[in-house]
C-alpha cells in the first residue's frame, strides 16, 4: 500500500509561496479566535492539534490562549515560518492522513485554510484516532466576499488557471463528514473580515495561491500583470486595498 503524501499541487505551490502567503494572507477576526477558544474549551492543561498548520496564521492567534498546541504542517517552507512567528508551540512535520500523535492524546482539533487539500475521510479516521472523547474539531475558513464586484472579477480570473485543483468554494470537502464518519456537526459561525493591507501584500496574498504559486513562469507572470491591474483599480490614495472575507468556522464533535 503507498503511503500517504501531501497533494502534489500543494508541495509545489506551498512550498513556492511560502513567503509570499507569509507576506499577504488575511489573519483571522478576534471574533471568530474567541469562538475557537470557548467551543475547543481551550484552556490550560488541554492539548490542541492543528492541522496543515502552514506559517502558523492562526497558530499564533491561539497560543498564549491556554492550551499547548502541536502544529502539523508537511511543508518545510512553511514551517519555518510557523516557528518563527510562534516559538512556544511544538510544530511536527506531518500530514492529515497521518498524524504523528499517539492514540487518543489530543483535546481539540483544529484545521486552518486547509481541509480541502486532504483526503477527507482518511483524515477524519485519522482525527478521530487522536482525539479523545467529546473531543472537538473546528475548521477555519476566510472565503472572499464575491458581493464585490471587483472581488467576483478576481475570482474569474482565478477560474481561469483553477483546473482540478481541491477547493474551499466546491464544497466537495463536505462529503467527507457523512454518517458513520465520526463526527457530527454542532455549530458554526460567519464573521466579516476585513483585510486592508498595502497593493504590494494584497497581490502577494494572490500569488500565494497553491495552483498559481505552481503555474510555469510565464503563466504566472501573465496572471500578476492582470491582477495588479485590477488591484490597481482599487487601491486607495494611501496605497491600501481591502479585500473584504467572511470568516467561517465550522465546529464538529468526536462521536
Amino acid at each position: 500500500m503507498t503511503a500517504p503524501q501531501i497533494h502534489p499541487m500543494a508541495a509545489r505551490g506551498f512550498s513556492a509561496g511560502a513567503d509570499r502567503y507569509e507576506r499577504g494572507r488575511a489573519s483571522y477576526p478576534d471574533q471568530a479566535v474567541s469562538f475557537l477558544v470557548d467551543e475547543l474549551t481551550l484552556r490550560p492543561g488541554r492539548l490542541l492539534v492543528e492541522v496543515g498548520a502552514g506559517t502558523g496564521k492562526l497558530t499564533r492567534l491561539l497560543a498564549g490562549r491556554g492550551a499547548d498546541i502541536v502544529a502539523v504542517e508537511p511543508v518545510e517552507e512553511m514551517r519555518a515560518h510557523l516557528v518563527a512567528a510562534a516559538p512556544g508551540v511544538h510544530a511536527v512535520d506531518g500530514i492529515a492522513e497521518a498524524l504523528p500523535l499517539p492514540d487518543l492524546s489530543a483535546d481539540a482539533g483544529v484545521v486552518a485554510q486547509a481541509f480541502h487539500w486532504f483526503d477527507g475521510p482518511a483524515a477524519l479516521r485519522e482525527l478521530h484516532r487522536v482525539l479523545r472523547p467529546e473531543a472537538r474539531l473546528a475548521l477555519v475558513y476566510n472565503v472572499r466576499d464575491e458581493r464585490e464586484p471587483w472581488v467576483e472579477e478576481l475570482t474569474r480570473l482565478f477560474d481561469e488557471h483553477g483546473g482540478d485543483a481541491p477547493r474551499f468554494r466546491s464544497a466537495i470537502w463536505r462529503e467527507a463528514f457523512t454518517p458513520g464518519c465520526g463526527f457530527v456537526q454542532t455549530t458554526e459561525l460567519e464573521v466579516a473580515n476585513l483585510h486592508v493591507a498595502p497593493l504590494d501584500a494584497q497581490r502577494d496574498l494572490v500569488t500565494s495561491v497553491s495552483f498559481i504559486a505552481a503555474l510555469p513562469d510565464g503563466q504566472r507572470a501573465l496572471f500578476e500583470e492582470r491582477v495588479s491591474a485590477l488591484l490597481t483599480t482599487v487601491t486607495d490614495a494611501g496605497g491600501q486595498v481591502v479585500l473584504p472575507y467572511r470568516t467561517q468556522v465550522f465546529v464538529f464533535a468526536r462521536q
